[in-house]
């Protein structure tokens, strides 16, 4: 659940969205080509470049999607993005946070609009439920064997981690949004891969849900995420191993 959850579920949430694949690649692909328009090709200046690189290995893009990404960001044909973002509620007072990229902005509050509206949500102003989540840094890093896991827990504290959670092949953790850099350079220096690192927005509460009315929720999420427009959805939906599992 996009946001808030640790490593477990998110392995769960992943696998459930392997259907979605060329979705998530073509967002991946648009977050590549804006980053190279707004600080250029070259991913060694450009922090906002290289971490959309990252994260795009991360899920297994092609290297030559990921190159033609960057030359299209390069171009002077490149598509005029602008970013924005809405909120709003779900059925059954679930908040719902969306980030959305786009060339076209009637296009885009015309379609998340009518998701909401046709799933019985309602789209609210800004402000309406942004106060109800905390920007955090949120990463998924491969593990060293070799490495003490209490030595490691030390180093990730020191880079600014507050929360870790450790697997058997990763190490799932969140900071504070200032300290989103300073992990980057901490895991630079222990010599640790990331699979995944993005500025997340973390839910303060959460709301549970009966099945049904969970399955109604995840209607409108599952629509808002499949919009091209859209680069992610937050929300404050907590789920059950049963109700992860129906995904």
């Amino acid at each position: 659940m996009s946001g808030h959850s640790k490593w477990s579920t998110i392995k769960r949430k992943k696998g459930a969205l392997d259907a979605k694949r060329g979705k998530i690649f073509t967002k991946l692909l648009k977050e590549i080509s804006v980053a190279v328009k707004e600080g250029g090709s070259e991913p060694d200046g450009n922090p906002r470049l290289r971490l959309a690189i990252q994260n795009a290995k991360g899920q297994n893009v092609p290297k030559d999607n990921i190159e033609r990404a960057i030359s299209k960001g390069a171009g002077t044909d490149a598509a005029d993005y602008t970013e924005l973002t809405y909120e709003g509620y779900a059925p059954h007072g679930v908040a719902v946070f969306v980030e959305c990229t786009t060339d076209n902005l009637n296009r885009t509050v015309a379609s998340v609009r009518s998701i909401f509206s046709k799933y019985g949500g309602s789209l609210g102003v800004n402000g309406s439920v942004d106060y109800m989540f905390d920007r955090k840094g949120v990463f998924d890093v491969k593990r060293i064997e070799s490495m003490n896991q209490d030595e490691l827990t030390l180093e990730l504290i020191d880079g600014g981690a507050e929360e870790l959670e450790f697997g058997d092949e990763y190490v799932h953790m969140t900071t504070a949004m200032e300290d989103f850099g300073n992990m980057q350079s901490k895991l630079d220096e222990l010599g640790l891969e990331a699979e995944s690192a993005e500025l997340q927005r973390i839910p303060t509460t959460t709301v549970d849900l009966e099945d049904e009315e969970f399955a109604s929720v995840m209607k409108l999420i599952d629509a808002l995420e499949d919009d091209d427009d859209v680069q992610k959805v937050y929300h404050n939906l907590e789920a059950t191993e049963e109700q992860m599992a129906s995904l």
